[in-house]
């Protein structure tokens, strides 16, 4: 049977290092992808490349070639990658000459397009391609494809196209499509599939996951993967590793892209032996005719000081340094446009070190200008040095302020988008826009199972039966949770509702919460809108990613059915 090995060695600009030569190295391998784009990194990448026009692609991408190329020579693996970020050309020159260096025939394209007109006020504009460039590349003979802005599954659909040539005529295209890109969904952020962030580690061998492998799919022609790695390395992945990855940073059954919207409610996990699990059965539709846009902008100054409070009266220290730092604010004129302080009760009471003694109080502004949260903020935090409460100290002094980061999602007709392929030898190629589209719809939900019987309960963390992972999108974070037992999944679907979800985390109350059932997965899957405020680069909460939403919802507690807690192990 024809398998394409695709494997992984990035999940985010700034991943180990290392990956590249333990992924070439490791076992047999087809492709070998790297993803460093993410909504944070377009905007770093925008900074760059204002202050230097041949910038802007991920340099550590091409430190890494400098012994990747070679080891992918030696063994054929083809690389593909969307290190090229706002450059992609740039970073094909960088690796051409890299290669004439090292003597190596290595044939480099790259894809673009997906760079969108300047708009006022905008620094970055991208529109999120999918595979068929990248396919176009490798048909045409090359052994690395450099892209900017696709989907993180692209990187995995543009080489099964290439591979498997599902093409227009293909009846079951969109199934197989819908496979791939499931496949590049549990692939693209590394390690999370392989062990790394999971919520069960503690049931798990700990020294097996101090240093996670990085994943592979056996990718087969009818769209089915076998998810896995190299054998010896790091981590594991059975079933619950994979539904972790495949929860995260989604939202509804329907995971819209630019080559086909995938059904998550039709995936099928199967433990198919040790670190192997086979995901099958998905079903995919025509994608939407509008492509997904990321915009990235400077949205105004930021500064922060963190104020360590120790031992008794911790309230009453918060509150006079607040009325203290607003006098100060009031009299400079200067009051910064948002002012927000959060207490963290750290301290313990009769605490043997001064450490665990001490609570955190933190104090964030913003403004459109930097003056109000620059000079403003010292002079109110640090004058207040010997004159406000006992044991007065920050854990740094502010500093100037410095610039924060707006993402906003948009969309745009497909066929605005010049998704171009320019191949090994200068020649380019224009892809043409799905010839078939279909609108977004909700999907009805499913029948849910019965309710278990009333027995006793126990009041528990929701953690010890449910694991959970979560993420940001834009504004937006997610919290897929999911459990590991018909029984489980009974209690979980009718018990963590939308109310619940709720008094469970008060944040979110006041906002948009929705849930998507997931009944294959034993998951639910919430979207919460609006709780990062304006994305990631904003820095609108403790936690600007969400990623740990997840586990501040799995440590809350609730009634759970105590035969429930007795067969986890």
């Amino acid at each position: 049977m024809d398998v394409l090995r695709i494997g992984n060695a990035s999940g985010f600009y700034g991943d180990r290092f290392d990956a590249v030569r333990e992924m070439l190295t490791g076992g047999e391998l087809d492709v070998l992808t790297g993803d460093y784009l993410a909504e944070l990194t377009m905007l770093i990448l925008g900074r760059d490349l204002l202050k230097d026009p041949a910038a802007g692609y991920a340099k550590t991408f091409l430190r890494q070639m400098e012994e990747g190329l070679g080891l992918a020579h030696e063994r054929g693996v083809r690389i593909v990658t969307n290190a090229g970020g706002l450059n992609p050309a740039g970073l094909a020159s960088a690796l051409g000459e890299l290669a004439d260096r090292l003597g190596l025939p290595t044939r480099v394209a790259y894809v673009e397009g997906d760079r969108l007109p300047p708009r006022d006020g905008v620094l970055t504009a991208n529109a999120y391609l999918g595979g068929a460039g990248i396919a176009a590349c490798l048909a045409a003979g090359a052994d690395v494809v450099v892209t900017g802005r696709v989907t993180d599954a692209a990187l995995v659909t543009g080489p099964a196209q290439w591979r498997f040539g599902w093409d227009q005529k293909d009846p079951d295209r969109y199934d197989r499509l819908a496979g791939a890109v499931v496949a590049g969904h549990v692939l693209e952020c590394g390690t999370q599939a392989t062990g790394g962030n999971y919520a069960f580690f503690a049931r798990h061998d700990r020294h097996a996951l101090r240093r996670p492998g990085f994943p592979l799919a056996e990718l087969h022609a009818d769209g089915s993967a076998v998810i896995t790695k190299h054998p010896g390395t790091g981590g594991l992945v059975d079933l619950g590793t994979v539904t972790a990855q495949l929860l995260y940073e989604t939202s509804g059954a329907r995971y819209a892209g630019p080559d086909v919207t995938a059904r998550l409610d039709t995936v099928r996990l199967t433990q198919e032996g040790p670190d192997r699990v086979r995901i099958d059965g998905v079903r995919g539709e025509a994608p939407p005719p509008t492509l997904k846009a990321g915009l990235t902008r400077i949205g105004g100054f930021r500064n922060e000081v963190v104020l360590v409070l120790t031992g008794l009266d911790i309230e009453a220290k918060a509150q006079l340094v607040k009325e203290q730092v607003e006098d100060a604010f009031a009299r400079s004129k200067s009051r910064p446009a948002e002012v927000r302080w959060e207490l963290a009760r750290t301290d313990h009471t009769d605490a043997p070190t001064e450490e665990t003694a001490s609570a955190l109080l933190r104090l964030v502004v913003r403004d459109p200008a930097p003056e109000p949260v620059g000079r403003a903020l010292s002079g109110a935090a640090i004058e207040l040095a010997l004159a406000s409460y006992p044991g007065f100290h920050v854990t740094a002094p502010p500093g100037k302020g410095a610039p924060y980061g707006v993402f906003e999602a948009a969309y745009v007709p497909a066929a605005d988008v010049p998704h171009t392929a320019v191949l090994p030898d200068g020649s380019r190629v224009r892809l043409p826009v799905p010839a078939e589209t279909r609108e977004l719809a909700p999907v009805d939900g499913p029948p849910l199972p019965e309710p278990p019987p009333e027995g006793p309960v126990r009041r528990a963390p929701l953690g010890l039966v449910a694991g959970a992972r979560s993420g940001d999108k834009g504004g937006d974070a997610n919290i897929g949770v999911w459990v590991r037992t018909d029984a489980a999944w009974r209690w979980l679907v009718h018990t963590l509702t939308v109310d619940t979800f709720r008094r469970l985390l008060p944040e979110t109350a006041a906002l948009d919460v929705v849930r998507h059932v997931l009944p294959n997965l034993r998951a639910v899957n919430f979207v919460v809108t609006g709780i990062l405020g304006e994305g990631v680069a904003s820095q609108a909460r403790f936690d600007p990613q969400a990623k740990a939403l997840g586990e501040w919802l799995r440590s809350r507690r609730l009634d759970i059915p105590v035969d429930l807690l007795e067969e986890q192990p």
